[in-house]
């Protein structure tokens, strides 16, 4: 099972903004649909944010995650990852509610709080779609996105009844060592998911030595106790998952992290993304997890449990 490689795909997110794909899923049939497609690809995982249907603007309400959640569920066997990240713009309560409402499998759980740059996008940028898009990327420059000890403690604590499982994103080194934190205090219990995250303006760097310096640090940190997947911002994406899975962890892809599958090349869905990965992994001579394989590599509590 340890060789069974997990793609987790993150369909929208709430870093990109409509005016900078057509392709980024909006809607909740358009989130349903990429993420059911992403599942057909090869998604054994699917991260999900939801949005304003009109606008776009990153929604952390659950009913903005109800009309998608019971679709996914319904159709297909993919396990279902509900942010507790929300946007950096949110305060903590509003970002975990879906997660307490929805109890879901795994629920994403930032390790720190960090400058989070997205502004220099605007370089490029000239058109918006939106009013709300502009002011929100240039807010970046100097906005914290607040994830602090008590805001850890106080979204571990209220989803430990719920047996929810968490994909642990690590920005930085010193993530690592806020989880292990928690974990030396009983907050956290192996297996855990530790997702890494390469090339946000604000985290550690792409580099290779980079990559390696997060892998070793968690494996002398955690021994066997924990799974380890990657994903890389941007252009990166492929070549650090790749580095995750010859390096002997999982990986996940979606345009929440980039919204390109080759230079300069806009990824037309969701699916394409997870077809290039599942390419790459098989190309390399591994297999892909399927849902329920993943579900035994991460000991999730399974899907009948959740509350949609």
């Amino acid at each position: 099972m340890s060789r069974k490689i997990i793609i987790t795909c993150a369909v929208t997110g709430a870093i990109h903004t409509p005016s900078m794909s057509p392709y980024l899923p909006v809607t909740p049939s358009e989130i349903s649909d990429a993420a059911l497609e992403a599942r057909k690809a090869g998604a054994a995982i699917v991260h999900l944010h939801a949005r304003n249907p009109r606008t776009g603007q990153p929604d952390q309400s659950p009913e903005a995650y109800e009309p998608f959640l019971g679709v996914i569920k319904q159709s297909s066997d993919v396990v279902i990852n509900i942010t507790t990240g929300g946007a950096p713009t949110m305060g903590v309560e509003e970002r975990l509610k879906p997660a307490v409402v929805f109890k879901p499998e795994v629920a994403s759980l930032n390790m720190g709080s960090m400058n989070f740059g997205i502004y220099p996008i605007l370089e490029k940028m000239k058109e918006f779609k939106h009013d709300w898009e502009e002011p929100y990327i240039e807010g970046s420059r100097d906005r914290v996105f607040r994830n602090t000890f008590a805001d850890i403690e106080g979204i571990l604590t209220t989803c430990a009844d719920n047996s929810t499982r968490f994909e642990i994103e690590c920005y930085d080194i010193g993530h690592l060592y806020t989880l292990e934190h928690f974990v030396r205090r009983g907050y956290v219990t192996p297996p855990f998911f530790v997702q890494s995250v390469f090339g946000i303006l604000g985290g550690i760097g792409t580099h290779s030595e980079d990559v390696l310096h997060m892998r070793r640090t968690a494996n002398r940190l955690f021994g066997g106790d924990y799974r380890w997947s990657v994903l890389g911002a941007g252009r990166h994406q492929i070549p650090i998952a790749m580095q995750s899975v010859l390096l002997g962890g999982h990986l996940r892809v979606g345009l929440e992290d980039s919204l390109y599958s080759g230079r300069g090349r806009l990824a037309k869905s969701n699916a394409e993304q997870v077809s290039l990965a599942r390419e790459m992994v098989e190309h390399l001579g591994f297999e892909v997890a399927t849902p329920d394989e993943a579900r035994e590599i991460l000991n999730l509590k399974g899907g009948d449990k959740v509350e949609f």
